[in-house]
Protein backbone atom coordinates (compact mmCIF):
# COMPACT_ATOMS: atom_id res chain seq x y z
CA UNK A 1 0.00 0.00 0.00
CA UNK A 2 1.37 3.36 -1.01
CA UNK A 3 2.07 6.16 2.03
CA UNK A 4 -0.79 7.86 1.70
CA UNK A 5 -2.81 9.12 4.84
CA UNK A 6 -5.54 6.89 6.46
CA UNK A 7 -8.89 7.80 7.44
CA UNK A 8 -11.32 5.50 9.04
CA UNK A 9 -14.94 4.86 9.79
CA UNK A 10 -16.45 5.71 13.08
CA UNK A 11 -17.45 2.32 14.74
CA UNK A 12 -21.26 3.23 14.04
CA UNK A 13 -20.96 4.11 10.25
CA UNK A 14 -22.33 1.56 7.62
CA UNK A 15 -19.11 0.15 6.38
CA UNK A 16 -21.35 -2.24 4.23
CA UNK A 17 -22.99 -0.01 2.27
CA UNK A 18 -19.53 1.18 0.95
CA UNK A 19 -18.48 -2.78 0.50
CA UNK A 20 -21.41 -2.94 -1.60
CA UNK A 21 -20.90 -0.06 -4.02
CA UNK A 22 -21.84 3.00 -2.27
CA UNK A 23 -19.72 5.62 -3.30
CA UNK A 24 -19.74 7.87 -0.65
CA UNK A 25 -18.86 8.78 3.00
CA UNK A 26 -20.21 11.20 5.06
CA UNK A 27 -18.77 13.99 7.54
CA UNK A 28 -20.61 12.45 10.26
CA UNK A 29 -19.62 8.79 9.03
CA UNK A 30 -15.70 9.57 9.49
CA UNK A 31 -13.31 10.11 12.38
CA UNK A 32 -12.46 13.38 11.60
CA UNK A 33 -9.52 14.45 13.62
CA UNK A 34 -6.73 16.84 13.13
CA UNK A 35 -5.01 14.87 10.90
CA UNK A 36 -8.15 14.23 9.04
CA UNK A 37 -9.34 18.06 8.62
CA UNK A 38 -5.65 19.29 7.89
CA UNK A 39 -5.64 17.53 4.20
CA UNK A 40 -6.12 19.55 1.69
CA UNK A 41 -9.39 19.12 -0.29
CA UNK A 42 -9.10 16.91 -3.42
CA UNK A 43 -6.20 14.66 -1.86
CA UNK A 44 -6.27 11.45 -1.90
CA UNK A 45 -6.19 8.70 1.38
CA UNK A 46 -6.60 5.23 1.89
CA UNK A 47 -10.28 4.28 3.71
CA UNK A 48 -10.20 1.52 6.42
CA UNK A 49 -13.28 0.39 8.74
CA UNK A 50 -13.42 1.08 12.35
CA UNK A 51 -11.67 -2.25 12.39
CA UNK A 52 -8.63 -0.99 10.31
CA UNK A 53 -10.00 -3.05 7.15
CA UNK A 54 -8.89 -1.60 3.70
CA UNK A 55 -11.83 -0.04 1.81
CA UNK A 56 -10.23 1.44 -0.89
CA UNK A 57 -8.90 4.88 -2.07
CA UNK A 58 -10.82 7.55 -1.26
CA UNK A 59 -10.45 11.24 -2.09
CA UNK A 60 -11.02 13.54 0.67
CA UNK A 61 -12.73 16.86 1.56
CA UNK A 62 -13.32 18.38 4.65
CA UNK A 63 -15.46 21.14 3.76
CA UNK A 64 -17.70 18.97 2.14
CA UNK A 65 -20.84 17.30 3.97
CA UNK A 66 -19.64 14.27 1.35
CA UNK A 67 -15.46 14.12 2.93
CA UNK A 68 -14.83 11.29 1.16
CA UNK A 69 -15.96 9.37 -2.50
CA UNK A 70 -14.54 6.11 -3.70
CA UNK A 71 -11.98 6.81 -6.08
CA UNK A 72 -10.84 2.91 -6.39
CA UNK A 73 -12.00 0.02 -4.38
CA UNK A 74 -7.88 -1.42 -4.89
CA UNK A 75 -6.19 0.75 -2.03
CA UNK A 76 -3.07 0.43 -3.75
CA UNK A 77 -4.35 2.26 -6.68
CA UNK A 78 -3.01 5.55 -8.00
CA UNK A 79 -4.40 8.13 -10.11
CA UNK A 80 -2.16 8.98 -12.61
CA UNK A 81 -2.80 9.87 -16.32
CA UNK A 82 -3.07 5.73 -17.19
CA UNK A 83 -5.56 5.56 -14.38
CA UNK A 84 -7.65 8.54 -16.33
CA UNK A 85 -7.18 7.10 -19.45
CA UNK A 86 -8.54 3.73 -18.75
CA UNK A 87 -11.85 5.31 -17.01
CA UNK A 88 -12.56 7.76 -19.76
CA UNK A 89 -11.53 5.08 -22.31
CA UNK A 90 -14.16 2.61 -20.52
CA UNK A 91 -17.15 5.37 -20.85
CA UNK A 92 -16.15 6.18 -24.53
CA UNK A 93 -16.25 2.48 -25.65
CA UNK A 94 -20.47 2.40 -24.27
CA UNK A 95 -20.91 5.95 -25.86
CA UNK A 96 -19.54 4.78 -29.28
CA UNK A 97 -21.61 1.64 -28.98
CA UNK A 98 -24.69 3.60 -28.35
CA UNK A 99 -24.24 6.58 -30.73
CA UNK A 100 -22.96 7.23 -34.20
CA UNK A 101 -21.80 10.52 -34.12
CA UNK A 102 -19.30 11.58 -31.23
CA UNK A 103 -22.18 14.19 -29.53
CA UNK A 104 -23.38 12.54 -25.80
CA UNK A 105 -22.90 12.26 -22.25
CA UNK A 106 -19.17 11.42 -22.10
CA UNK A 107 -18.60 10.45 -18.77
CA UNK A 108 -21.30 10.59 -15.85
CA UNK A 109 -19.68 11.05 -12.57
CA UNK A 110 -19.74 8.55 -10.30
CA UNK A 111 -21.59 6.05 -12.47
CA UNK A 112 -18.63 6.52 -14.58
CA UNK A 113 -16.10 5.57 -11.96
CA UNK A 114 -15.12 9.50 -11.73
CA UNK A 115 -17.03 10.90 -8.79
CA UNK A 116 -18.20 14.49 -9.36
CA UNK A 117 -17.09 14.82 -13.05
CA UNK A 118 -18.99 15.50 -16.21
CA UNK A 119 -17.75 15.65 -19.02
CA UNK A 120 -19.92 16.37 -22.17
CA UNK A 121 -18.90 15.79 -25.93
CA UNK A 122 -19.46 18.10 -28.91
CA UNK A 123 -17.36 16.81 -31.87
CA UNK A 124 -13.76 17.75 -31.76
CA UNK A 125 -14.59 20.06 -28.10
CA UNK A 126 -15.74 18.53 -24.95
CA UNK A 127 -16.75 20.45 -21.30
CA UNK A 128 -15.66 19.45 -18.30
CA UNK A 129 -17.44 20.42 -14.74
CA UNK A 130 -15.07 19.66 -12.47
CA UNK A 131 -17.80 19.00 -9.45
CA UNK A 132 -15.58 17.80 -6.60
CA UNK A 133 -12.29 19.16 -4.94
CA UNK A 134 -10.20 16.06 -6.79
CA UNK A 135 -11.34 17.10 -10.55
CA UNK A 136 -10.29 20.85 -9.76
CA UNK A 137 -7.20 20.29 -7.86
CA UNK A 138 -5.98 17.71 -10.97
CA UNK A 139 -7.86 19.46 -14.03
CA UNK A 140 -5.05 19.60 -16.35
CA UNK A 141 -4.16 16.01 -16.19
CA UNK A 142 -7.86 15.16 -16.43
CA UNK A 143 -8.32 17.39 -19.52
CA UNK A 144 -5.04 15.63 -20.88
CA UNK A 145 -6.62 12.29 -20.65
CA UNK A 146 -9.56 13.32 -22.42
CA UNK A 147 -7.51 14.03 -24.97
CA UNK A 148 -5.76 11.53 -25.45
CA UNK A 149 -8.38 9.06 -25.52
CA UNK A 150 -10.66 11.18 -27.47
CA UNK A 151 -8.82 13.44 -29.69
CA UNK A 152 -10.27 16.71 -29.15
CA UNK A 153 -8.76 19.66 -29.61
CA UNK A 154 -10.71 21.79 -27.73
CA UNK A 155 -11.54 21.81 -23.88
CA UNK A 156 -13.68 23.84 -21.76
CA UNK A 157 -13.53 23.87 -18.10
CA UNK A 158 -17.10 24.65 -16.83
CA UNK A 159 -16.88 25.38 -12.98
CA UNK A 160 -20.50 26.79 -12.26
CA UNK A 161 -23.26 25.15 -10.96
CA UNK A 162 -24.86 24.03 -6.86
CA UNK A 163 -22.18 21.15 -6.62
CA UNK A 164 -19.12 23.07 -7.00
CA UNK A 165 -20.29 25.46 -4.04
CA UNK A 166 -21.00 22.78 -1.89
CA UNK A 167 -17.88 21.30 -2.41
CA UNK A 168 -16.23 25.09 -1.49
CA UNK A 169 -15.24 25.83 -5.13
CA UNK A 170 -15.15 28.80 -7.05
CA UNK A 171 -17.35 29.68 -10.09
CA UNK A 172 -15.17 30.32 -13.73
CA UNK A 173 -15.94 28.93 -17.48
CA UNK A 174 -12.80 29.35 -19.48
CA UNK A 175 -11.67 27.90 -22.70
CA UNK A 176 -9.09 25.21 -21.36
CA UNK A 177 -7.28 24.99 -24.60
CA UNK A 178 -8.46 24.78 -28.39
CA UNK A 179 -10.74 27.27 -30.49
CA UNK A 180 -14.57 28.13 -30.11
CA UNK A 181 -15.54 30.43 -33.17
CA UNK A 182 -19.34 30.32 -31.41
CA UNK A 183 -22.43 28.10 -30.87
CA UNK A 184 -21.72 24.28 -32.11
CA UNK A 185 -24.29 22.80 -34.10
CA UNK A 186 -25.67 19.49 -32.79
CA UNK A 187 -27.47 16.88 -34.70
CA UNK A 188 -30.15 15.06 -32.71
CA UNK A 189 -33.47 13.58 -33.60
CA UNK A 190 -33.42 15.06 -37.13
CA UNK A 191 -33.02 18.35 -35.57
CA UNK A 192 -29.98 20.72 -35.65
CA UNK A 193 -29.26 22.35 -31.91
CA UNK A 194 -27.19 25.64 -31.32
CA UNK A 195 -25.04 24.43 -28.05
CA UNK A 196 -22.75 27.55 -26.59
CA UNK A 197 -19.96 25.75 -24.66
CA UNK A 198 -18.75 28.96 -22.85
CA UNK A 199 -22.04 30.74 -22.00
CA UNK A 200 -25.04 28.44 -22.27
CA UNK A 201 -26.73 27.24 -19.55
CA UNK A 202 -24.88 23.90 -17.74
CA UNK A 203 -22.42 22.64 -20.40
CA UNK A 204 -24.68 24.20 -23.42
CA UNK A 205 -26.77 21.30 -24.28
CA UNK A 206 -29.01 18.61 -22.17
CA UNK A 207 -28.24 15.79 -23.98
CA UNK A 208 -30.03 13.81 -21.04
CA UNK A 209 -33.47 14.78 -22.58
CA UNK A 210 -32.74 12.85 -26.29
CA UNK A 211 -34.90 9.97 -25.08
CA UNK A 212 -37.73 12.22 -23.91
CA UNK A 213 -37.31 14.76 -27.50
CA UNK A 214 -37.62 11.55 -29.00
CA UNK A 215 -40.63 9.93 -27.82
CA UNK A 216 -42.74 13.56 -27.93
CA UNK A 217 -41.71 13.45 -31.29
CA UNK A 218 -43.94 10.27 -32.24
CA UNK A 219 -46.88 12.69 -30.47
CA UNK A 220 -46.34 15.75 -32.36
CA UNK A 221 -47.27 14.81 -36.34
CA UNK A 222 -49.35 17.70 -37.76
CA UNK A 223 -49.51 19.11 -33.85
CA UNK A 224 -50.03 22.63 -32.23
CA UNK A 225 -46.87 22.37 -30.29
CA UNK A 226 -45.82 24.35 -26.56
CA UNK A 227 -42.13 24.03 -25.44
CA UNK A 228 -42.23 25.52 -21.93
CA UNK A 229 -38.99 26.65 -20.59
CA UNK A 230 -37.50 25.39 -23.55
CA UNK A 231 -33.90 26.26 -23.86
CA UNK A 232 -32.50 25.91 -26.99
CA UNK A 233 -35.86 24.70 -28.39
CA UNK A 234 -35.44 21.29 -27.46
CA UNK A 235 -38.88 19.48 -27.40
CA UNK A 236 -39.81 21.96 -30.30
CA UNK A 237 -37.31 21.81 -32.45
CA UNK A 238 -37.15 17.67 -32.29
CA UNK A 239 -41.02 17.69 -33.07
CA UNK A 240 -40.93 19.79 -35.91
CA UNK A 241 -38.30 17.83 -37.28
CA UNK A 242 -40.63 14.79 -37.11
CA UNK A 243 -43.67 17.03 -38.91
CA UNK A 244 -45.37 18.87 -36.17
CA UNK A 245 -47.66 22.05 -37.35
CA UNK A 246 -45.95 24.33 -35.30
CA UNK A 247 -44.01 25.18 -32.35
CA UNK A 248 -43.71 28.14 -30.03
CA UNK A 249 -40.85 27.82 -27.30
CA UNK A 250 -40.92 30.11 -24.03
CA UNK A 251 -38.10 30.64 -22.23
CA UNK A 252 -37.21 33.36 -20.09
CA UNK A 253 -33.60 34.03 -21.49
CA UNK A 254 -33.45 35.64 -24.43
CA UNK A 255 -29.73 34.22 -25.30
CA UNK A 256 -31.42 30.82 -25.01
CA UNK A 257 -34.56 31.70 -27.90
CA UNK A 258 -31.60 33.26 -30.23
CA UNK A 259 -30.16 30.01 -29.92
CA UNK A 260 -33.62 28.20 -30.45
CA UNK A 261 -34.20 30.41 -33.64
CA UNK A 262 -30.60 30.16 -34.92
CA UNK A 263 -31.45 25.65 -34.63
CA UNK A 264 -34.86 26.33 -36.48
CA UNK A 265 -33.29 27.78 -39.47
CA UNK A 266 -30.56 25.44 -39.65
CA UNK A 267 -32.68 22.68 -39.59
CA UNK A 268 -35.04 24.40 -42.23
CA UNK A 269 -37.95 24.92 -39.94
CA UNK A 270 -38.17 28.59 -38.96
CA UNK A 271 -41.45 29.45 -41.15
CA UNK A 272 -43.20 26.85 -38.14
CA UNK A 273 -40.85 27.83 -35.17
CA UNK A 274 -41.84 30.83 -32.69
CA UNK A 275 -40.87 31.94 -29.67
CA UNK A 276 -41.93 33.49 -26.55
CA UNK A 277 -39.77 35.62 -23.68
CA UNK A 278 -40.56 35.51 -20.24
CA UNK A 279 -41.59 34.01 -17.25
CA UNK A 280 -42.76 30.33 -17.82
CA UNK A 281 -45.69 30.87 -15.43
CA UNK A 282 -46.66 34.38 -16.30
CA UNK A 283 -46.36 33.22 -20.31
CA UNK A 284 -48.70 30.20 -19.17
CA UNK A 285 -51.21 32.41 -17.53
CA UNK A 286 -51.40 34.61 -20.77
CA UNK A 287 -51.88 32.06 -23.15
CA UNK A 288 -54.98 30.37 -20.78
CA UNK A 289 -56.17 33.85 -20.94
CA UNK A 290 -55.90 34.47 -24.74
CA UNK A 291 -57.66 31.18 -25.23
CA UNK A 292 -54.68 29.03 -26.55
CA UNK A 293 -55.01 25.64 -27.37
CA UNK A 294 -52.01 23.04 -28.05
CA UNK A 295 -51.75 19.25 -29.25
CA UNK A 296 -48.56 18.60 -27.05
CA UNK A 297 -47.42 20.48 -24.07
CA UNK A 298 -43.88 19.76 -22.59
CA UNK A 299 -42.86 21.60 -19.28
CA UNK A 300 -38.88 21.06 -18.94
CA UNK A 301 -38.60 23.19 -15.94
CA UNK A 302 -35.48 23.57 -13.90
CA UNK A 303 -34.71 21.62 -10.61
CA UNK A 304 -37.06 22.73 -8.20
CA UNK A 305 -36.15 20.38 -5.60
CA UNK A 306 -32.23 20.18 -5.59
CA UNK A 307 -31.92 19.55 -1.94
CA UNK A 308 -34.02 17.38 0.46
CA UNK A 309 -35.01 20.77 2.51
CA UNK A 310 -36.48 21.80 -0.49
CA UNK A 311 -38.63 19.03 -1.25
CA UNK A 312 -42.18 20.03 -0.58
CA UNK A 313 -41.43 23.48 -1.68
CA UNK A 314 -40.15 21.94 -5.21
CA UNK A 315 -43.61 19.73 -5.43
CA UNK A 316 -45.66 22.56 -5.39
CA UNK A 317 -44.04 24.27 -7.85
CA UNK A 318 -44.12 20.74 -10.24
CA UNK A 319 -47.96 20.77 -9.32
CA UNK A 320 -48.27 24.45 -10.27
CA UNK A 321 -46.28 23.78 -13.90
CA UNK A 322 -49.18 21.27 -14.32
CA UNK A 323 -52.19 23.31 -13.08
CA UNK A 324 -50.78 25.51 -15.49
CA UNK A 325 -49.90 23.57 -18.68
CA UNK A 326 -53.19 21.25 -18.38
CA UNK A 327 -55.70 24.03 -19.67
CA UNK A 328 -53.44 24.73 -22.55
CA UNK A 329 -54.18 20.98 -24.09
CA UNK A 330 -56.53 20.76 -26.34
CA UNK A 331 -59.42 17.59 -25.90
CA UNK A 332 -57.20 14.65 -26.75
CA UNK A 333 -54.00 16.26 -26.43
CA UNK A 334 -50.94 15.60 -24.88
CA UNK A 335 -48.94 16.74 -21.96
CA UNK A 336 -45.36 16.21 -21.04
CA UNK A 337 -43.84 16.99 -17.58
CA UNK A 338 -40.24 16.82 -16.66
CA UNK A 339 -37.89 16.63 -13.58
CA UNK A 340 -34.69 16.79 -12.98
CA UNK A 341 -34.68 17.09 -9.54
CA UNK A 342 -32.97 14.15 -7.43
CA UNK A 343 -34.81 14.83 -3.67
CA UNK A 344 -38.17 14.27 -6.13
CA UNK A 345 -38.50 10.70 -6.65
CA UNK A 346 -40.57 9.39 -9.69
CA UNK A 347 -43.29 8.61 -7.22
CA UNK A 348 -43.50 12.07 -5.82
CA UNK A 349 -43.28 14.43 -8.93
CA UNK A 350 -45.79 11.60 -11.02
CA UNK A 351 -48.25 12.27 -7.78
CA UNK A 352 -47.27 16.46 -7.81
CA UNK A 353 -48.15 16.18 -11.64
CA UNK A 354 -51.37 14.29 -11.14
CA UNK A 355 -52.35 16.54 -8.69
CA UNK A 356 -52.03 19.64 -10.58
CA UNK A 357 -53.88 18.23 -13.80
CA UNK A 358 -56.56 16.89 -11.62
CA UNK A 359 -57.01 20.55 -10.00
CA UNK A 360 -57.11 22.10 -13.59
CA UNK A 361 -60.34 20.36 -14.38
CA UNK A 362 -58.49 17.53 -16.44
CA UNK A 363 -58.64 13.68 -16.53
CA UNK A 364 -55.38 12.33 -17.42
CA UNK A 365 -53.98 9.20 -18.52
CA UNK A 366 -50.02 8.13 -18.27
CA UNK A 367 -49.06 6.86 -21.09
CA UNK A 368 -45.04 6.65 -20.68
CA UNK A 369 -42.52 7.42 -18.45
CA UNK A 370 -39.15 8.64 -19.38
CA UNK A 371 -35.67 8.65 -17.90
CA UNK A 372 -32.37 10.06 -19.09
CA UNK A 373 -30.59 8.80 -22.12
CA UNK A 374 -28.22 5.33 -21.39
CA UNK A 375 -25.21 7.85 -22.04
CA UNK A 376 -26.49 9.09 -18.60
CA UNK A 377 -26.08 5.53 -16.71
CA UNK A 378 -27.42 5.07 -12.91
CA UNK A 379 -25.37 3.95 -10.47
CA UNK A 380 -27.45 1.53 -8.62
CA UNK A 381 -26.54 2.73 -5.11
CA UNK A 382 -26.64 6.17 -5.70
CA UNK A 383 -30.07 7.23 -6.02
CA UNK A 384 -28.42 10.92 -7.38
CA UNK A 385 -27.44 9.31 -10.50
CA UNK A 386 -30.59 8.86 -11.99
CA UNK A 387 -32.46 12.18 -11.29
CA UNK A 388 -34.53 12.60 -14.62
CA UNK A 389 -37.88 11.91 -14.80
CA UNK A 390 -40.73 12.60 -17.46
CA UNK A 391 -44.09 11.63 -17.56
CA UNK A 392 -46.47 11.99 -20.66
CA UNK A 393 -50.27 12.11 -20.40
CA UNK A 394 -53.22 12.07 -22.55
CA UNK A 395 -55.84 14.83 -21.60
CA UNK A 396 -59.70 14.42 -22.01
Amino acid sequence: MSKRPVIRLKPKAEARAIRHGFPWVFANELVTDRRTRALAAGSFANLEDADGNALGLVTVNPVSKIIARMMDRDPDAEVTLDWLADRITRAQDLRDRLHGAPFYRLVHAEADGLPGVIIDRFGDAAVIQPNAAWAEAHFALLAQALQQVTGVSTVVKNASGRSRALEGLDEETVLHCGNLDGAVPVQMNGATYMADLLGGQKTGLFFDQRDNHAFAARLARDARVLDVFSHVGGFALAALAQGAASALAVDSSAPALELARQGASASALAKHFQTRQGDAFAVMEALATEGAQFDLVVCDPPAFAPSKPALDKGLRAYERVARLAAPLVAPGGYLGLCSCSHAADLTSFRNASARGIGRAGRRAQLIHTGFGGADHPQLPQLAESGYLKAVFFRLD
